[in-house]
């Protein structure tokens, strides 16, 4: 492709709202245009990018066993309905009615369609396993895009999703797909780390995330320092130290005016924060029941330790928690800063954290304006529900890793792609039977698979830069080779060289973008660098005259000068050599 007949225009500045290095360079290379907040144009060079990111992900799909086809992205409201995420979506989900008033939505993801679907074709074990995947255009109505392609409203997923007859069958559908990812990852040149995580709105028993580790990341993992243990803060546990076995002491009251944080608790008692319990009080809703009345929750931790809200709401099978008002509090008989779990009232649900539960003779609130109690012990002065004894405290920095004796640290990061073995949530939803080997009606189990194709593009840039432009991995560059030419008006013989070069270059296979403008070196090389092509090759009067030309890998330093009759052979196998060391070969 000639760069004097190419869409392509690059900026010398980013525009002020693009804060992120991978943002502003691929709006700089002229890779995408912002149409509106969350909603983006590829231009011809990031869409170039987009069809090898896909390209791979298609390949590595079909290598683990997928079969690709196509849903629709306008769906019924009703199949979330009956699905029960219309409502537990929230506002994310946009939402249109037709010209009859039908109820409709955007899909933000297919397990719905893809469910309802397999129903009606399924019949048998014998149409299992089976494991049916797109690339596609997915909404959702975000209420803060950010970070370029890292958050938008309009963008493209793979999404899979597997069948199985049992979880045996799962096991082997979900492995195949972990693999599949750590593929696709690879040969896209974005480094990432599977970690635990909540299955959030899909929902599912258990789920992986890939992280992409970068300070620009919105969500945060714990990891070991020792073993492999990572997690997400929403699912991770850490490891409790023992609580010292002590005699329970007689509790007593302490006056504590002024004192309704733990901070000043502690600092008054000259204890601890972890010799306290924190009470943190919510009103949980339904997200499915608009019409049902809020609940009050009362959640005891230690007290130098945060409330896990995530596994609250899993625990409360998905809630939607809101800090609870003084104004309720006190419609309760809760005394808000004083609180106490001690002789709370029945209609108050109370969850406590197992080391809290487990810590003998803690301070807490004496439910009375200033005043606390020492030696407060769950299971004598108060006890949670049997069940509601959980692990709800949320893990941070300095925590015993759950696995060995690490220590948990902390790390930034963006969510690439997410593995979740959903179990038969939505098959029993959508009344989904197969007939076993016997002839019995059988439930079939699910997985389901996501990657963000936008934010591999993003996390590529991300991870593949310098100060002057984006390096593109060689897998997924637009194109494979920039030609530069140098004063082509003003030499006949080098312009007719050049045009030799780049056709030999395309009948070698190799994609080639050929600077053919009429513009200074200066800017020829400050585009080549911000657009950042694997191979730059440069002609000019003087490499003719020695016969030679000068190649420069993007990611290296020197240039080198090559013998024009080499060149092709050369620069071909410079390719092959970075593609196979992306694809592992």
């Amino acid at each position: 492709m000639k760069m004097s007949r190419y869409f392509l225009h690059t900026l010398r500045e980013a525009p002020s709202d693009a804060e992120a290095a991978g943002h502003q360079l691929l709006l700089r290379s002229g890779s995408i245009d912002q149409l509106m907040a969350g909603v983006y144009t590829y231009l011809p060079l990031g869409w170039r990018v987009k069809r090898k990111v896909e390209q791979a992900v298609r390949e590595e799909m079909d290598r683990a066993g997928g079969i690709e086809l196509h849903m629709p992205a306008l769906q019924p409201l009703d199949i979330w309905e009956q699905s029960g995420r219309a409502d537990s979506m929230g506002s994310v989900l946009f939402r249109l009615r037709d010209q009859r008033e039908r109820a409709m939505a955007l899909g933000p993801t297919h397990e719905e369609v893809v469910t309802s679907l397999f129903a009606s074709h399924a019949r048998s074990y014998r149409d299992l396993p089976m494991t049916l995947y797109q690339i596609q255009t997915k909404f959702r109505d975000e209420a803060r895009p950010r970070g370029g392609l890292v958050r938008v409203r309009e963008f493209t997923m793979k999404d899979a999703y597997s069948f199985d007859m049992d979880d045996a069958g799962l096991d082997v559908s979900y492995d195949a797909m972990f693999v599949a990812y750590r593929r696709i990852f690879d040969r896209c040149g974005v480094p990432t780390i599977a970690v635990e995580a909540d299955s959030g709105a899909i929902g599912g028993k258990d789920s992986r995330e890939f992280m992409f580790l970068t300070e620009i990341g919105e969500d945060v993992i714990v990891r070991c320092d020792r073993c492999d243990y990572a997690a997400n803060t929403e699912k991770a546990d850490f490891r409790r130290v023992p609580a010292p076995i002590k005699v329970p002491l007689p509790t007593e009251e302490v006056a504590t005016p002024g004192t309704s944080t733990i901070e000043a608790l502690a600092a008054l008692l000259g204890v601890p924060a972890s010799k306290t319990a924190k009470a943190v009080l919510y009103m949980a809703t339904d997200p499915h029941d608009a019409s049902a009345p809020a609940q009050p929750v009362f959640v005891v931790v230690r007290g130098e330790m945060q409330v896990n809200e995530i596994k609250v709401r899993n625990h409360l099978h998905g809630v939607e928690l809101r800090p609870m008002t003084d104004v309720e509090a006190r419609a309760y008989g809760i005394v808000p800063g004083y609180t106490s779990p001690i002789g709370i009232d029945a209609r108050v649900r109370v969850i406590a954290d197992r080391a809290v539960a487990e810590t003998p003779n803690l301070v807490a609130g004496a439910n009375r304006d200033g005043m606390h109690l020492r030696n407060v012990n769950h299971g004598r002065d108060w006890s949670a529900a049997e069940g509601d004894v959980i692990d709800c405290a949320l893990a941070e920095v300095g925590y015993g890793c759950p696995r060995c004796d690490g220590t948990l640290g902390a790390a930034r990061g963006i969510e690439m792609g997410h593995v979740f073995r959903l179990g038969r949530i939505y098959s029993e939803a959508f009344n989904v039977t197969v007939l076993d080997e016997a002839g019995k009606q059988r439930v079939p189990i699910m997985g389901c698979y996501g990657i963000g194709v936008d934010r591999i593009i993003a996390a590529a840039v991300e991870q593949h830069h310098d100060e002057r432009g984006i390096i593109w991995p060689a897998t997924i560059a637009p194109f494979d080779v920039h030609l530069v030419g140098l004063g082509l008006g003003r030499d006949a013989a080098l312009a007719a060289d050049a045009e030799a070069l780049y056709a030999e270059l395309e009948a070698a296979g190799l994609d080639v973008l050929f600077d053919d403008r009429d513009e200074s070196p200066g800017v020829k090389f400050n585009d080549a660098d911000l657009i950042g092509l694997p191979l730059r090759v440069t002609v000019s009067s003087r490499n003719q005259t020695a016969g030679v030309v000068e190649v420069q890998r993007r990611d290296a330093g020197e240039a080198e000068k090559i013998a024009r009759a080499d060149v092709v052979a050369h620069l071909v196998a410079a390719h092959r050599a970075s593609i196979g060391t992306l694809l592992g070969r």
